[in-house]
């Protein structure tokens, strides 16, 4: 125990309601924008009955533990089911991406060795945007969130919601809440978040269904292109699955820019720089 730390836990009971316990909370880095205003970048007290687990007590705050990766309780690292009393001090951090923490205990599972998504109803703009970098990505604009939360465990897909609450939903183990608004933001907020950048295949997925594209011959499919698509561009594909066709057409140029601000180029990957497809039909 840290020198002084008996003296705190007297001083904390001394200072609470009857029959209640208290605990000081630091919340750290992008984890304060699920907080109120008044305990975002301090530290702050939270009263509470019983001994709560510490998971219960961060969600209560509006945390997701979702995005929380460590938890310390008097400089110790804990587990989320860690049992509160009353006069800790607890510090809760997000994912570290540049400091090595590994003696301790992370409590976000290891990062999918393939990255495969689910968007909720909300984001269908962002489920297409990640289709068009190469990443399988479900979304249905009719899901339900009992739904969304189970193809997330069954078939190991990120959940990417903005509703706070549906990512407090105790069985999800990899989940991101995206906090932009704006569709491209929110693509450049979730490449960064989760180190998607060497993984970018674009043009490879279908936006609608997110089946396969790949390269046909023209002829074999000329009767359902248009007479200027017969006439003037070689370059084919048709999703494997809904049989759309797709060809560089005038929105191009458009989705290559949005392309390139995300992908860093690896030319050693195979399938690093796929045909550019993008007019469907």
């Amino acid at each position: 125990m840290k020198p002084g730390s008996t003296t705190r836990r007297r001083d904390h009971a001394a200072t609470t309601r009857a029959g209640e316990s208290a605990c000081e909370f630091r919340f750290y880095e992008e984890l304060n924008d699920f907080l109120a205003p008044g305990r975002r970048k301090c530290t702050f007290r939270y009263h509470f009955r019983g001994t709560p687990a510490v998971k219960d007590v961060i969600e209560a705050l509006g945390v997701p533990h979702t995005e929380v990766d460590l938890v310390l309780v008097d400089g110790v690292s804990v587990r989320f089911s860690h049992k509160l009393r009353g006069g800790e001090r607890v510090a809760v951090y997000p994912m570290f991406e540049r400091i090595d923490i590994a003696p301790l205990t992370r409590l976000r599972p290891a990062p999918l060795r393939t990255p495969r998504f689910v968007a909720d109803v909300h984001l269908g703009r962002l489920a297409r945007y990640l289709r068009l970098l190469g990443f399988d990505t479900r979304y249905d604009n009719r899901g339900a969130d009992a739904a969304l939360v189970r193809q997330s465990v069954t078939e190991r897909r990120v959940l990417l919601s903005r509703d706070v609450g549906l990512l407090k939903h105790r069985v999800l183990t990899h989940a991101h809440y995206v906090r932009a608004t704006d569709p491209a933001l929110q693509l450049q907020e979730v490449v960064r978040a989760l180190d998607l950048a060497r993984r970018i295949r674009p043009f490879t997925r279908c936006m609608v269904c997110n089946g396969r594209v790949r390269r046909v011959r023209k002829a074999s499919v000329a009767e359902r292109l248009p007479p200027r698509v017969r006439d003037n561009i070689r370059r084919i594909a048709q999703c494997r699955d809904c049989g759309r066709l797709y060809w560089a057409g005038a929105h191009y140029a458009r989705l290559t820019r949005l392309v390139s601000q995300h992908a860093r180029e690896d030319r050693t990957q195979p399938g690093s720089r796929p045909p550019p497809f993008c007019k469907k039909t």
